[in-house]
């Protein structure tokens, strides 16, 4: 299922990162992507931009940020408003799993990566 257009949040120019990896996977099976972090670059053709302007045509948000460091990226990720959050390891959130759950986001706890390779996602 191509074309769920996907926002990386935690995006990072460091090719030893999952988010990294995640990228070039999720472009290579025809999905759009848009890169969000702190990091400065661009990952698989596409520039890394500050979590700022909010996107209103995203279909998943997958976290690359840890539990710790998602309380400022709350109202952030909810306007976004998503239909899914993947929770990929280590960003596993509950707080955050009910705030999506209550403005109607499906939330996953799951990994990008595999659910992409065993066509899932």
């Amino acid at each position: 299922m191509a074309n769920k257009k996907t926002l990386i949040l935690g995006a990072t120019p460091n090719p030893g990162r999952y988010a990294y990896l995640a990228a070039h996977r999720l472009t290579s099976h025809g999905n759009a992507i848009v890169n969000v972090g702190l990091k400065t670059g661009e990952v698989a053709g596409v520039k890394i931009e500050k979590p700022e302007a909010i996107h209103q045509d995203i279909d998943t948000i997958t976290l690359y940020v840890g539990p710790q460091n998602q309380p400022p990226l709350y109202d952030y990720i909810l306007a976004t408003k998503p239909k899914r959050i993947i929770f990929n390891p280590g960003t596993e959130n509950s707080e955050l799993q009910r705030l999506a759950d209550a403005e109607g986001i499906e939330t996953q706890y799951a990994c990008t990566l595999v659910l992409l390779s065993i066509g899932e996602y």
